[in-house]
């Protein structure tokens, strides 16, 4: 018997522009059992940048609509949530489903979900309709559209459009499309012994080829449900691994950022077979600032140098744009001089009343020059000594990180009976380990995106 099958049916509104520069001004997602609408979630969304005006009269959605709404990142969580272990249903699904993976990925987070295309199947189901825009083809339908060009309303029309489709799918080609889409492939017995005593827990696994040898190194939340992933996929890269993994170690680590920092270092240690993508770059760009012709300090995106000063460093542009976008917004800096809005005049922000008006001289150079400076405190690594504290392997446990003259040393676990004030101590408990930009890269991208349990400054 096949399982119920979950659908997430979307609408996205955006405010135009050049191709992945748009912003999403408005989304709504109705969860679908395939019968009836079961959850649901909508928002007008703040794009962080001005709509197109052709835009804003073909939605009807402008500028002011959008200044109290919430930025992307603060509905994140919602859209993971609802669209999990859900197929994505959208009208012309290749595009909401890259304007979402491209927002997500500003945020650096992987977003992704099995796509069905309400064109695409409506083109196979109901031939020869004069056209398979989502307006004119509801109407020839019989469908009703409120609100056409807003989310809820397309949306909505979608949930409909889609229950026909599966009315009329009488050789179940959008069930056998999407159960082909997830293969359920059985697990070999050699694959299950290995898997069978391997923890769900966090921490950094090693497979091993008959002689013993490393030939992939990797890390996850759940070390057990990770290595399943491996065994049933199909790609080149996991058949190869299939046939040649012999078994399996691992050590657990407590939280995800030892883990990441351990993966990293013994994968340049060990250099599996398997591991190619973690020889190049982790970090592509990075955070600068300088003082312009008023003084003003000014930040700035710029291509990865390992010569200059970075504040911080980031995985793509995407995700630079995005966290800068966030850095501006929680630190009440101008858009133009974060170069973030390209003008001769006032930010954006200024003409919303949300910039204090540096962009164009009137803020005084020394008041708007504190709030960078305490931004630059806090984020910078340089000269900084201290040490992170989080979760470690048992509940009695706790694991620490010891950054000393803003250069990662190592880590080390502890009980949480054994007081670790005095320094001498900490070091004695620390596994040394080689500080890099690399690691530097790992520990602030991390921190960026997660809380731990304390940061203690020494």
């Amino acid at each position: 018997m096949v399982n119920k099958r979950m659908y997430a049916i979307l609408d996205i509104e955006t405010t135009g522009g050049k191709y992945n520069e748009e912003g999403i001004t408005e989304i709504a997602i109705y969860k679908f059992d395939g019968h009836t609408i079961v959850d649901q979630f909508s928002s007008l969304v703040n794009p962080e940048k001005p709509i197109q005006p052709f835009v804003i009269n073909l939605t009807g959605i402008n500028n002011e609509m959008l200044r109290q709404a919430p930025k992307f990142y603060e509905i994140a969580k919602r859209i993971i949530e609802i669209t999990d272990g859900c197929i994505m249903v959208a009208h012309n699904a290749l595009f909401d489903n890259r304007i979402l993976t491209t927002e997500f990925e500003r945020l650096g987070y992987k977003f992704e979900r099995e796509t069905l295309c309400t064109v695409e199947l409506a083109k196979k189901l109901i031939p020869d309709m004069p056209s398979y825009s989502l307006g004119k083809l509801v109407r020839s339908l019989g469908i009703p559209l409120s609100d056409r060009h807003r989310a809820q309303g397309d949306a909505k029309a979608t949930v409909a459009l889609f229950k026909m489709l599966l009315a009329k799918d009488t050789s179940k080609e959008i069930i056998t499309e999407t159960l082909r889409k997830e293969p359920k492939q059985q697990l070999a017995p050699k694959l299950l012994d290995i898997i069978e005593n391997i923890p769900a827990e966090t921490g950094v696994y090693y497979m091993h080829n008959e002689a013993g040898k490393i030939i992939y190194i990797g890390k996850s939340k759940n070390i057990k449900k990770r290595l399943t992933q491996h065994f049933t996929n199909d790609n080149r890269k996991s058949k190869k691994i299939q046939l040649e993994v012999k078994s399996v170690t691992f050590e657990k680590t407590g939280n995800e950022l030892i883990a990441l920092l351990k993966e990293f270092e013994e994968i340049k240690q060990n250099k599996p077979l398997f591991n190619r993508s973690l020889r190049r770059p982790l970090f592509t760009h990075q955070l600068t600032s300088f003082e312009d012709e008023n003084g003003y300090i000014n930040l700035k995106i710029e291509n990865a140098d390992g010569r200059k000063k970075a504040i911080t460093t980031f995985s793509n542009y995407q995700q630079a744009k995005s966290t800068l976008f966030k850095i501006t917004e929680e630190n009440q800096l101008c858009q133009k001089l974060t170069g973030l809005y390209d003008t001769k005049k006032q930010c954006f922000n200024h003409s919303i009343k949300e910039c204090y008006g540096a962009c164009i001289r009137k803020e005084p150079v020394k008041e708007y020059n504190n709030r960078v400076q305490a931004f630059l405190e806090k984020n910078s690594y340089e000269n900084q000594n201290m040490i992170i504290i989080d979760r470690g392997r048992e509940i009695e446990e706790r694991s620490v990180i010891l950054i000393e003259n803003g250069i990662y040393k190592g880590y080390g676990f502890y009980n949480l009976n054994f007081q670790i004030n005095n320094p001498e101590i900490l070091k004695s408990i620390i596994n040394p380990t080689q500080g890099s930009r690399d690691v530097q890269h790992i520990i602030q991208n991390y921190l960026r995106r997660n809380k731990v349990l304390k940061i203690v400054n020494l």
